[in-house]
């Protein structure tokens, strides 16, 4: 279904400050399709020659009202119609008047009456609500539809002047009361003029015992505030129905949410309507998931320090190693807890169980390195874009990232001689994020794999790990082949699931951080020509690093001569020194 801004912007003149107020007035009209018991629908006339009285009209919104039946089961979004088809549009934006001298229309087997509000802006007609009443379940209204109707006619005439929506007013609550959960009629004085059942039942929750009907609403409230506790000031302008604004009160641990709309007929201050809803039971929900959210990261945070404790101790271990042997797959050990404590780290300020990997990646690409033994240039690339992954799935990968790229540094780089001062090696990961794939390469320019070389077969205990997450865990497909001109390509298809605002909130992360470029020339990805990149992508380049042997005290997992120097250096809780994984 086309949205408002595209039939805007595709068949109307609308300016944008226009299409603006539009929004403002649609993101606030359900208020006027309860208090109506009707539908509406936004009219806006369709551009058309600037000497034409009118090209027509387009139905650009629509809202069905939750206190009663609906007169358009359908919708009617993106429908056109030609001058004079609807002849009370015509007349509400001509005479910039509430036209309601319409009969019932029985098309559609039901008896529905048409009324049209103009909507005004600036002195000016910008579009047309259309109010359709389906007068099939008709009968003698209550005091409380009468409270609602009269509230109605009140926004209606307001729209009409160009006094709704308020200008410049957002909701500050992420859900604002509804008609249904609680209404409030003051007077021009602030008093209760009339309190449906379920306000009265919120105060009465509140510890207001006498009735509302009569009552200064703003001194009522300010009754049941916390003896001498200071009384909050928009509180008291709510209660009173003096600004467009919306509050919580919080008493004995109930708390009732309040929504202030002030009412002014032409000109004239008449009165305002309070929206009242009790959110007790959802600020006591919301107070739990932020105490689990809050255990959670900490574990995290606990983890990860815990896993630097053991990758420093095993460090050191390596270095009072005398076999070359024993040493190098104590540093193994050291880089793949490393690339595990990374993903805990993110996780641990993430407010769900749902990170950035390309943070991790670049993280992981360093890592790599500083813990890396060969003595060759290389030049790190990063292209492309992760994108937000689950914990479950956050956690291996970054491990087959962490193998793939010692695998290439170790075997690619490390078992033939290069001349540092003259070759510069090359290794580089892409990613392409797909609905339903994700597809990270991992290429290098170095020795390329060796005669007869089975990934199924081989004895490397790195590549097992890869083979068994990738397969195994997170049900993918790992392949290699060897790289034109001399190298290693390593693919790695992973099946994950399409989360358009992960994938959005993604996006503007890898913009902050330079990964992709914004609206505008396109970037080129590598200026190495022997690197395969995507055009459309940024690369990230890092600094060329010489990997050597590593250096003691810089990386993720800076090697010290005691552990508890290690700790001290990345904040970790000292509780955790001994306890290494006491949660």
């Amino acid at each position: 279904m086309p949205t408002l801004s595209d039939l805007a912007r595709n068949l109307t003149s609308l300016s944008g400050p226009e299409l603006e107020w539009l929004h403002s007035l649609v993101s606030d009209w359900q208020l006027l399709a309860d208090l109506s018991f009707a539908d509406l629908i936004l009219w806006v006339p369709l551009r058309g020659p600037q000497d034409a009285r009118s090209a027509g009209w387009v139905a650009v919104a629509q809202m069905r009202p939750t206190t009663g039946p609906t007169s358009f089961p359908d919708d009617v979004v993106g429908t056109q119609v030609v001058p004079g088809e609807r002849p009370v549009l015509d007349t509400a934006r001509v005479e910039r008047r509430i036209h309601r001298e319409s009969d019932p229309d029985w098309t559609s087997g039901v008896p529905v009456r048409a009324e049209a509000i103009p909507v005004t802006r600036a002195g000016s007609v910008i579009a047309v609500i259309e109010r359709s009443t389906n007068l099939n379940g008709a009968r003698t209204p209550s005091r409380l539809e009468l409270t609602y109707l009269a509230g109605a006619d009140d926004l209606a005439r307001m729209i009409s002047e160009g006094t709704f929506p308020y200008p410049g007013h957002d909701t500050t609550l992420v859900r604002s009361p509804r008609v249904g959960d609680g209404m409030l009629r003051l007077d021009a004085a602030g008093r209760v003029a009339y309190a449906s059942p379920n306000a009265q039942s919120a105060y009465r929750r509140l510890g207001f015992q006498a009735d509302l009907m009569g009552s200064e609403l703003g001194n009522a409230t300010a009754q049941l505030a916390v003896s001498g506790a200071p009384v909050d000031e928009s509180l008291m302008l709510v209660a009173r129905g003096r600004a467009p604004r919306e509050t919580e009160i919080d008493v004995n641990g109930t708390v009732v949410q309040l929504r202030s709309i002030p009412l002014v007929v032409g000109g004239q201050r008449t009165g305002a309507l309070v929206l009242v809803r009790d959110v007790t039971e959802l600020r006591r929900r919301e107070r739990e998931l932020l105490t689990k959210e809050a255990t959670i990261r900490e574990i995290h945070h606990r983890v990860k320090n815990n896993l630097q404790t053991v990758a420093a101790l095993l460090r050191l271990q390596a270095r009072r190693m005398s076999v070359p042997e024993a040493r190098e797959a104590l540093q193994e050990a050291v880089r793949r807890v490393g690339s595990i404590a990374i993903v805990h780290e993110t996780l641990s300020h993430a407010p769900e169980e749902i990170v950035d990997f390309d943070d991790i990646a670049d993280r992981v690409a360093m890592m790599a390195g500083e813990v890396s033994t060969p003595e060759v240039r290389v030049t790190p690339k990063i292209t492309g874009q992760f994108g937000m992954l689950p914990s479950t799935v956050a956690t291996p990968l970054a491990m087959v990232l962490t193998e793939l790229l010692q695998n290439a540094l170790q075997h690619g780089f490390g078992s033939s001689p290069r001349s540092a001062a003259t070759d510069t090696g090359i290794i580089e990961v892409v990613a392409a994020r797909a609905p339903e794939l994700l597809t990270v390469t991992v290429t290098d320019s170095g020795a390329g794999l060796p005669p007869g070389f089975d990934l199924e077969n081989t004895k490397s205990l790195g590549l097992q790990i890869v083979r068994t997450l990738v397969e195994g865990e997170l049900g993918g497909q790992i392949s290699l082949r060897p790289r034109a001109g001399g190298g290693t390509i390593a693919v790695v298809d992973l099946p994950v699931r399409y989360e358009p605002k992960l994938l959005r909130a993604a996006g503007y992360a890898a913009i902050s951080r330079g990964r992709l470029p914004p609206a505008g020339p396109e970037l080129k990805a590598c200026s190495d020509p022997r690197a395969s990149a995507q055009p459309q992508r940024a690369a990230l380049n890092h600094p060329t690093l010489v990997f050597a042997h590593a250096a003691p005290d810089t990386g993720v997992l800076p090697a010290v001569n005691r552990p508890a120097e290690a700790l001290v250096d990345y904040r970790a809780a000292t509780a955790d020194l001994f306890g290494l994984f006491d949660l």
